[in-house]
């Protein structure tokens, strides 16, 4: 099952790239297909790419239930590709 789930941006990178956070896991990401994205902004993730940016507000509100449904890892591993 392949899920697009928000993660926000640490780190802008070259080419881009860009290094986000999803409840402590860090993945690189390819910023290609949304412009204007800077640190601190959510994007919706699938597949490795940044779909578009979403309101901080809805990323924090979809994050909370993903973690009620046990489905963000407390230290493991997330696979964003």
């Amino acid at each position: 099952m392949c899920l697009a789930i928000p993660a926000q941006v640490v780190e802008l990178r070259p080419d881009d790239n860009a290094l986000v956070d999803l409840a402590g896991v860090k993945k690189e990401i390819s910023l290609a297909l949304v412009e204007g994205v800077v640190v601190g902004d959510y994007v919706i993730v699938h597949v490795g790419y940044a779909l578009n940016k979403l309101d901080p507000e809805e990323a924090e509100k979809t994050l909370k239930l993903f973690a009620e449904m046990g489905q963000l890892p407390v230290d493991g591993d997330v696979t964003l590709h």
